[in-house]
């Protein structure tokens, strides 16, 4: 047995003492110490300010995605052992896959996400410019910009992968470095894991430190700048969020706390359905999966009166082919909880329930292994005799207990499930769409989450407990009130989001996108034969007229089907009133805009793969003369491939300089020969799709 070691300030290092014993879930044999004595915190901190930082700010959004990329991708190369040290938790393998697997997915996910969806930059446009005075002079813009600060994550013991990654990736991805502190029972399986993530060399210095053991004065050194982020009960999370530091620096705080989380079968869910079959399978894996030790587990099981002496039958029957055992062997579909203090919790909140509810299930045969030295309890399934009673709504079980919970109609399915103060996730399984909008939209308040199944996503279903990257995890009232993840919405809690008020060219260079009213370059030819490389923002083109006849109106509507009354009745187009009398299809519109501004010949444009915000503002009239303003708004490398997204400012103006159409049309333009796996040579593709 050894010390675990901390990564700060860019070395290992050992505890200058011995501190809390991990066991072994299994056999109860030691398995290390955990100890932070004469780590220097203050000095952690420092670093990923004075080191980290700088360096990730430095970057590019993509850049960080594609360190997100190359570390998911390490981890999975390199996930065996960790397979092999997550059976001392007591996690079977599928267990593992959720921790170990799930958690290199978050990164992947965010990577995906990063490129997709964020700028090759290292500012995020929050929403439309503001116009501020009438001719257009003076702007303003909500831009986002990393904090200089730290995140300092505080896991829970459940999830000691994915806990520590569903956190790093949204703090990297924004460019905050992060100092990790993993629960004692499980932080030798984060220690191996950070260890493949330093020994790769993918991340900056300073980018991801940890602590193993205590981090009681690490708040101490945060200020306004920093975040913490915190996984556990919510009396901890309460003791921690009133930190006088925390409080008086106003330093950000993110919290995941306990949750009484329900699933809702609905009334229409007789159990000649399959959403009655459903239901029973959702409860039984989430008690089941990782022996129930998950913060989204279903603790709550409300039935219809009606229906819960058959779904108690149904779930003891299910209960009963679960193998509980050895972890390591295959064969185990629950394995122990993480030890043997955690079983003791729990079975004391059993105790607490047991005041207003009767035993359904709570003996199982353990295959191959000491329950008495293991820490190895059995699926519980409790029935309430009282279904209002503060126990049932109040007692978390930390472990593989669910209670069935009658109602008698919807109204008091609501409010039975929002006793639970607060929950992470609830599921809703009910083949009536109706019955499930009516619940869904009832609880969404009491939720972070609502995960509705029916027979119609059995098999798409991602399922109750499975927190996703592009979603929410988190939840209000007692569930912490706290977000993470989230898609881009985890990215923005470690930004600043700050209004730029200034001209247009300003806030064209602060914001790395072409501002209207901002100065226009047309000094360099048709800006589709120009490659990536070599266009700027607000490269544009003011292009030659075009005058719309109704031959052309009539034409279009021939070769498209498109009849529609205003461009092909005079009567009724005049009588309405919005047209006053015939016009042009907008679509039409579009279409002559695109042939008076797209170079024919083969060049730089590679394609035009699409157009967004496409808003029509003013009817266009056969005998209007059309042209077109084209304006580099927006660049995006695409690293390895060859080509940049570009997306170009469109304003349509008639004859009056009126606006009659504006959008973004968005287009593919090749790198010069050479350049980011541009070939050599001109391209060949065609300027447009």
């Amino acid at each position: 047995m050894r010390a675990l070691e901390s990564h700060v300030c860019g070395s290992w290092r050992a505890p200058s003492a011995d501190g809390v014993v991990a066991r072994h879930a299994v056999t109860g044999e030691p398995v290390a110490f955990v100890s932070s004595a004469g780590i220097d915190l203050s000095a952690a901190v420092t670093h990923a300010r004075d080191i980290g930082g700088p360096t990730l700010r430095s970057m590019t959004f993509h850049e960080r995605a594609n360190l997100l990329k190359a570390v998911g991708l390490q981890l999975i190369a390199e996930k065996e052992p960790l397979y092999e040290l997550s059976t001392a938790t007591g996690a079977t393998r599928a267990d593992s896959w959720i921790d170990i697997e799930g958690g290199a997915g978050v990164l992947l996910g965010y990577a995906s996400k990063g490129r997709r969806e964020l700028p090759d930059g290292n500012v995020l446009l929050d929403g439309e410019p503001e116009v501020l005075t009438r001719d257009g002079s003076f702007l303003a813009a909500h831009v986002a910009t990393p904090r200089h600060g730290v995140a300092v994550q505080i896991n829970a013991f459940n999830f000691p992968i994915w806990g520590v990654l569903e956190k790093l990736a949204p703090a990297l991805l924004a460019g905050v470095p992060t100092i990790v502190k993993p629960a004692t029972p499980t932080a030798f399986l984060t220690e191996a894991m950070v260890r493949l993530i330093v020994e790769s060399g993918l991340l900056p210095d300073g980018a991801l430190q940890l602590v193993c053991g205590s981090v009681e004065d690490i708040f101490d050194h945060l200020d306004g700048q920093d975040h913490v982020a915190f996984t556990g009960s919510a009396d901890t999370a309460t003791v921690l969020r009133s930190h006088p530091t925390l409080l008086s620096r106003s330093v950000r705080f993110n919290a995941e706390a306990d949750s009484l989380n329900a699933a809702i079968l609905g009334l229409s869910a007789t159990p000649d359905t399959a959403e009655f079959d459903l239901f029973a399978t959702e409860v039984v894996r989430e008690m089941t999966v990782k022996a129930g030790q998950k913060c989204t587990a279903i603790r709550r099981a409300l039935v219809p009166t009606s229906l819960i002496d058959t779904m108690a039958d149904a779930l003891a029957s299910a209960l009963a082919e679960i193998r509980v055992g050895d972890p390591a062997d295959e064969a185990t579909t629950m394995g122990a909880l993480v030890g043997t203090t955690q079983r003791d919790e729990v079975r004391g909140a059993v105790m607490s329930l047991r005041s207003a509810t009767d035993v359904v299930v709570d003996t199982c045969t353990f295959h191959d292994v000491d329950p008495d030295v293991g820490a190895f309890l059995a699926p519980t399934l409790l029935r309430a005799t009282d279904a209002n009673a503060r126990s049932i709504h109040a007692t978390e079980a930390f472990g593989p207990v669910c209670t069935l919970v009658g109602y008698d109609d919807l109204d008091s399915a609501v409010r039975l499930t929002a006793l639970g103060a607060g929950s992470l996730v609830a599921s809703v399984v009910t083949p009536d769409v109706d019955e499930a909008t009516a619940l869904t939209l009832s609880i969404a308040a009491h939720h972070g989450r609502v995960h509705v199944l029916d027979a119609s996503t059995a098999a798409t279903s991602t399922g109750h407990g499975s927190p996703l990257p592009n979603l929410v995890h988190g939840g209000p009232g007692r569930a912490g009130g706290g977000e993470e993840m989230g898609g881009l919405r985890g990215i923005r809690h470690h930004m600043q989001t700050t209004a730029v008020q200034g001209s247009p060219d300003v806030l064209t260079a602060v914001t790395g996108q072409w501002m209207p009213g901002a100065t226009r370059h047309m000094d360099r030819g048709h800006p589709f034969r120009l490659y990536f490389d070599d266009l700027e923002l607000g490269t544009a083109i003011h292009t030659e007229s075009r005058t719309v006849t109704l031959a052309d109106i009539e034409d279009f509507a021939h070769n498209t089907g498109d009849h529609f009354y205003a461009h092909m009745d005079e009567v009724a187009a005049t009588a309405s009133p919005i047209f006053g009398g015939r016009v042009a299809h907008g679509y039409l519109v579009l279409a002559l805009a695109a042939g008076l501004f797209v170079w024919p010949d083969p060049g730089p444009v590679l394609a035009n793969y699409g157009i967004d915000r496409c808003r029509f503002a003013k009817p266009t009239y056969p005998g209007d003369t059309l042209t077109v303003w084209l304006t580099a708004k927006r660049r995006t490398l695409r690293a390895g491939t060859g080509y940049g997204e570009v997306a170009w400012d469109a304003q349509i103006l008639n004859q009056d300089d009126e606006v009659v159409a504006a959008y973004d049309v968005l287009t593919m333009v090749a790198n010069r020969p050479g350049v980011n796996g541009a070939p050599d040579g001109e391209p060949k593709a065609g300027a447009d799709r």
